[in-house]
C-alpha cells in the first residue's frame, strides 16, 4: 500500500505551513495533498505559494496533488478553484462536484475527494469516464460497505482502473457549514472573524454535557471529537485499498508514517485510547466506538 499526507485541514501561520512541508520532504509518504479545502478567508498561503511548494516536493519524487475547496460560496473561491486545476503540472483532488466538471472539461486527471458524496459504483463509474484516477472514500463508511462497492466495481467491469483512498488518521470532517463555528464561538461575526481559527491549530473540542469530546470545530468544518486512527486495520486493508491517508495534526504526524508503515503486516495491536481515538465507521459501529 501507499501512504499520503492528507491536506492541511488547520489554519498555521505561513512560517509554519512552509515549514512543515520542508520537513515533510523527507517524510515517507508516496502522496503529498497540498491546498486550503475549508475556508477562503485563511489567505496566508496563496495560489502561487502552494504551487511553489509543490514544486519542491515533486523534485522529490513524490506525488503532488493540489486540493480544492469543499464548499464554493462565492464567485472568486471558484476562480481559485480554477486557478488550481489550471496549475499546468500537478492532478488535483475535487472536493466539490463543480471541480470535478472544470477538471473533465480541461483534461485534467483528478482525485475524488472524501468530501464528494460517492456511495456506490455506479457514482463512481460516472467520475472514472470523467477523468478520475482515484477516489478517497467518505469517512463515515466501513470497511464491509467498501468491501461491496469493489464487488459492484468488478461487475461493472471497472475494478482496478482506479485507486482507492481511505482517510486513515486524524479528525474526521463530517460535515460543512456556511457558518463559521470558530467565529462563533468567539462571538464573533462570520465576515469579522479576524481569522480566529489560527488561534486553534487543531480545531476546537466540543464536549457535551457528560464531558463527552464530541465534536472538533475547524471553520465552517466540524470535525470528530475524536481522533480516527486505523493503525490496527492495515492488514484488513490489504487487496482492498490502495492508499492510506493521514491527515496532519502536527509535525509528529510525519513520524506516524513510518508508525502505520511498520504495523502493515503486524499482528501487534497499537494501544487506542479510550476518550480520544476512535475506529467505529470502520467496524460498521457509532463512529466515536473503538473496536
Amino acid at each position: 500500500m501507499k501512504y499520503s499526507l492528507g491536506p492541511l485541514l488547520y489554519f498555521w501561520p505561513k512560517t509554519d505551513v512552509e515549514a512543515f512541508y520542508q520537513q515533510a520532504k523527507d517524510a515517507n509518504s508516496d502522496i503529498i495533498y497540498l491546498g486550503e479545502t475549508v475556508c477562503s478567508k485563511r489567505r496566508e498561503m496563496k495560489p502561487a505559494h502552494w504551487f511553489e511548494i509543490a514544486k519542491d516536493i515533486s523534485a522529490t519524487g513524490k506525488q503532488v496533488v493540489l486540493s480544492t475547496m469543499a464548499l464554493l460560496e462565492a464567485p472568486s473561491e471558484v476562480n481559485a478553484m480554477k486557478k488550481y486545476i489550471d496549475n499546468g503540472d500537478f492532478i488535483v483532488e475535487a472536493n466539490d462536484v463543480s471541480a470535478i466538471q472544470l477538471a473533465h472539461e480541461k483534461g485534467i486527471p483528478f482525485v475524488v475527494g472524501p468530501a464528494v458524496n460517492c456511495y456506490n459504483a455506479q457514482t463512481l463509474n460516472l467520475f472514472l469516464k470523467k477523468g478520475m484516477v482515484r477516489w478517497c472514500m467518505p469517512v463515515e463508511l466501513s470497511r464491509e460497505w467498501l468491501q461491496n462497492v469493489m464487488t459492484d466495481c468488478e461487475k461493472l467491469g471497472i475494478h482496478g482502473q482506479f485507486e482507492t483512498e481511505v482517510f486513515s488518521y486524524g479528525y474526521l470532517p463530517l460535515a460543512y457549514s456556511a457558518r463559521c463555528f470558530t467565529a462563533r464561538a468567539e462571538d464573533k461575526a462570520k465576515d469579522e472573524c479576524e481569522t480566529c481559527c489560527v488561534k486553534y491549530p487543531n480545531g476546537i473540542t466540543v464536549n457535551s454535557q457528560e464531558t463527552q469530546k464530541v465534536f472538533t470545530l475547524n471553520g465552517i468544518q466540524t470535525q470528530s471529537g475524536y481522533c480516527y486512527n486505523l493503525i490496527n486495520d492495515l492488514k484488513g486493508m490489504q487487496a482492498l485499498v490502495d492508499v492510506v491517508r493521514l491527515s496532519p495534526l502536527s509535525i509528529d504526524t510525519l513520524g506516524l508514517i513510518d508508525t502505520f508503515r511498520s504495523n502493515e503486516g503486524s499482528t501487534i495491536r497499537h494501544p487506542l485510547e479510550n476518550g480520544h481515538h476512535c475506529n467505529g465507521y470502520w467496524h460498521n459501529l457509532a463512529g466515536l466506538n473503538i473496536e
